[in-house]
């Protein structure tokens, strides 16, 4: 995989520090340097563009600003000068930022946290993935359907899936055998006793996941890898 980069920066050596660190990399393929955030968005439109490497400090329109009309794609890299400036990208769902001056081993590690995402993102974008459960209960075999499941709760000895339409069904086996069973890309476990359908959440905290009628708890062991999931599929408040 190479990934078609972008530099936007109003200072010339700190392009040309950019520049020279993705010579040395053969799956990195520069597109252009920009001095401005408009001339930036022209390459954008017109050019296939992976990641850009964005300062944070520019003039009329700063990087952060301009990171927020982006949407998932490109991936941005923030370059700063400035780490209270840096804590600010938070919002933007950047891949990572760098202090200037930039070392090459600080960019490499950059460039690698974006070749991962960019593998995440391609992943997610092909999982279009539709699966029926069959599950046993009641001395009967139900189909349920996976995109109609709003939660999976694990209660003692059982699980109950909860539907879209309301209805549950119980079935007496493990939370961590259902999951196994689900696309693993549509569903997160964000407690011991919790297993969600990312496309039914409609809000999320720290602390709490909202789905239609229902608010669950984030466990404390799952809340890093459920706030990572959700930040990089964008689902926001």
């Amino acid at each position: 995989m190479k990934l078609n980069c972008l530099i936007v920066d109003d200072e010339p050596l700190a392009i040309e520090v950019i520049h020279n660190y993705l010579e040395r990399l053969d799956n990195l393929q520069l597109v252009a340097k920009c001095r401005h955030v408009a001339e930036a968005n022209t390459w954008l439109k017109n050019t296939s563009v992976d990641v850009v490497f964005l300062d944070i400090k520019m003039p009329e329109v700063t990087g952060l600003e301009f990171a927020r009309t982006l949407g998932k794609t490109p991936l941005v890299i923030f370059t700063t000068a400035s780490r209270d400036l840096a804590v600010q990208s938070y919002d933007t769902h950047a891949v990572d930022y760098l202090i200037k001056p930039i070392s090459f081993e600080k960019f490499l590690k950059a460039v690698n946290k974006a070749f991962d995402r960019k593998k995440e993102l391609d992943l997610l974008a092909g999982s279009v993935q539709h699966k029926t459960l069959l599950v046993k209960a009641e001395n009967k075999t139900f189909r349920i359907d996976a995109d109609e499941i709003h939660f999976v709760e694990s209660i003692r000895d059982h699980v109950v899936f909860h539907l879209a339409n309301g209805a549950s069904v119980m079935s007496y086996t493990s939370i961590t055998a259902v999951e196994k069973d689900l696309p693993e890309l549509d569903f997160v476990r964000i407690h011991r006793s919790y297993l969600v359908a990312i496309r039914h959440i409609k809000a999320f905290s720290n602390s709490h996941i909202e789905l239609p009628n229902t608010t669950l708890p984030i466990g404390r062991t799952h809340k890093d890898d459920v706030l990572q999931r959700l930040t990089l599929q964008h689902i926001h408040l």
